[in-house]
């Protein structure tokens, strides 16, 4: 929990990480480019005193996760999404396995999330279900731009893709985070195109696609795909960061967010361990739009609070004590997404 000038937040960093990029387990080069594009990520967006050394980026031990999200972080809840990435790394740069070591330690702290991928066919869907009933999947995390072997990404409209999501509905498996952002070398950026999210979120309106990272640099497209389709949400993961180093333009992000999707589709992610969620929580809670961005729709404390663990604690179905909710009145939303708009 985070507590400034009276107000109690309860946080949710819907986006973390327990990778091993170590150079013992990068499988080619492309492995190590892989981390130093998260290494200048980091190393860029972050304030000097929060930039740490190339080594202790490549993988974090245990203690030291604990300590970032939870001791020193204000984090009431994380949840792991993997990033399997096999044709990079030996054993896999952050699976749901090596994420629910961890979890299965500290079960009150951690929510473990699965992953698939289209291209493994009939086998994949057979590994899907034995996830689900390990570690009670409630979400999954999807790369389409992974790499496999001739293979360099795939798209949610894919006709295996279909059917994974088919599998996931009879799973019980509702939140499907997608990253739709950045390009990360060398993964292509096309692949990462959020246009496919507007047919699947048509055709599985009992699913909550979360597209992480909000689409960028396609702010604007995924805009008017969630404003349209009421079942997709926007993930802070990397938009965060700006709050620093380019504040304006973090303004600008967040305000088209709350402007057209509303304050309850928005969730927090630090995507650990790129960047450490204390630094982002404290400046988010001071954050205010600049004078000359006067068009957006209030940033109070109440939205603050939604955004900052709320709304993925309803995704999830977390308890969140009685005293740290906000009032029943609170969820109602002005925003152009907050009913289903047809643009002609």
């Amino acid at each position: 929990m985070y507590s400034k000038d009276g107000n109690d937040y309860f946080i949710v960093d819907s986006h973390v990480h327990a990778w091993d990029a170590t150079p013992a387990n990068q499988a080619n080069r492309y492995g190590e480019g892989f981390i130093n594009c998260f290494y200048d990520y980091h190393r860029n967006l972050s304030p000097a005193d929060k930039v740490w050394t190339l080594e202790e980026f490549h993988k974090q031990s245990e203690e030291r996760i604990i300590k970032d999200l939870f001791t020193d972080g204000y984090v009431d809840r994380a949840i792991f999404q993997p990033t399997y990435l096999t044709d990079f790394y030996v054993n896999g740069f952050n699976t749901t396995e090596q994420d629910g070591q961890i979890a299965e330690k500290h079960p009150d702290k951690f929510i473990v999330n699965g992953s698939w991928d289209p291209r493994d066919g009939e086998a994949g869907l057979d590994k899907l279900t034995e996830l689900a009933e390990r570690w009670d999947l409630q979400g999954v995390k999807l790369y389409t731009a992974e790499w496999k072997g001739d293979s360099k990404g795939w798209k949610l409209t894919d006709p295996w893709s279909y059917r994974y999501l088919e599998r996931c509905e009879e799973l019980g498996i509702k939140n499907i985070h997608i990253h739709k952002g950045p390009t990360i070398y060398p993964l292509n950026r096309d692949a990462f195109d959020v246009a496919d999210v507007d047919d699947v979120a048509s055709a599985f309106p009992g699913l909550n696609f979360i597209v992480e990272h909000v689409g960028l640099p396609r702010l604007e497209d995924f805009c008017w795909i969630a404003t349209q389709e009421p079942n997709v949400y926007g993930g802070l993961a990397v938009a965060m960061p700006f709050i620093h180093s380019r504040p304006k333009y973090f303004a600008q992000i967040i305000g088209e967010l709350l402007y057209w999707i509303g304050e309850d589709r928005i969730t927090f992610a630090s995507d650990y361990a790129i960047w450490t969620p204390a630094w982002l929580i404290e400046r988010f809670v001071d954050f205010g739009y600049p004078a000359d961005l006067d068009e957006y729709p209030d940033l109070s404390v109440t939205v603050k609070k939604k955004i900052l663990g709320l709304n993925a604690a309803k995704l999830y179905g977390i308890d969140v004590p009685a005293e740290l909710r906000v009032p029943e009145s609170a969820d109602e939303t002005t925003a152009v997404g907050s009913e289903p708009v047809s643009v002609a």
